[in-house]
Parts: structure tokens; sequence; C-alpha cells
């Protein structure tokens, strides 16, 4: 994606200015590409001839020649990830597999719990057998008085 496919950038506008480093500048997002970018960008790629224009449009879009050799690939596949929104070579999750994740997260969250739990029962347990042990020990350390 250009700049000048960017909504509310105008192109050649710098990008620096909005968030200068060190000031709040975030952190680097992964670019997703449109399935009709991609499209756009191999079929400007395959109607250049001289390697020079070629490598031109490359650098111009801040892509390498790999993206394009994935592209094509994905294309010939009938891959529609970016379509979706989805990084490319990732395929979009069911709902199934989202809330086989939420399920799996929740249940290292109470065994965790149930281990944390166990713990302060084992020490509960202890704390009341020595309490029973120091109040016997007092108990037989009283002798009648006289």
């Amino acid at each position: 994606m250009t700049m000048a496919d960017m909504p509310g950038q105008p192109e050649g506008s710098d990008r620096s200015a909005a968030s200068p480093r060190g000031q709040g500048a975030g952190t680097p997002k992964r670019r997703v590409f449109t399935t009709a970018y991609k499209r756009r960008i191999l079929e400007r790629y395959d109607a250049l001839t001289d390697p020079a224009e070629r490598g031109a449009l490359l650098r111009r879009e801040g892509l390498y020649h790999s993206h394009l050799e994935y592209w094509r690939k994905n294309h010939s596949e009938g891959d529609t990830g970016a379509a979706t929104g989805t990084p490319a070579g990732r395929p979009a999750r069911s709902a199934a597999e989202i809330e086989n994740e939420r399920l799996r997260a929740e249940n290292e969250r109470l065994a965790a719990e149930l281990t944390r739990t166990k713990a302060a029962l084992d020490v509960a347990g202890k704390v009341y057998a020595l309490l029973e042990t120091l109040s016997e020990s007092a108990d037989s350390d009283a002798r009648p008085t006289r």
C-alpha cells in the first residue's frame, strides 16, 4: 500500500511529523495487503518489461520480489486470506477455534487457581496441626496447683 492509497494521508506527507521517534511513536504494525492491491501490483509488474522499471516499482511500493512470488502462488491456489484482512500465510480462524482457544486459556487459569487453593489448604492444615500440638503441650505443662 502506498501513501497515496492510505486514507487521510495526503501524498508526500511525512508520517514522522505526526509521531516523532521517542514521543509515543508506538509499535510498528505489520502491513496487510488487500487482494485488490496485490492484483493491481501484479498486473503493473507483469506489464513492465524493463528490469529497471520493475525494480523501481518494487522500491516505490516498498516490496520485495518474494512478495510477488508468494502472492502469485497464493493466487494460483485460490487463497483469499488477504480479502478477510488476515496476514498472508495464516488462514482465518473459525469460531470453533476461537472458542477452543478461549476455553484453553480459562482452563489454564482455573488449573493455576486450583493449585494455589490446594497449597493454601495444605498450609492451613499444617498450621492447624501445629496449633493442636502447641495446645496439647500447653495443657500437659500446666500442673495443678495445691
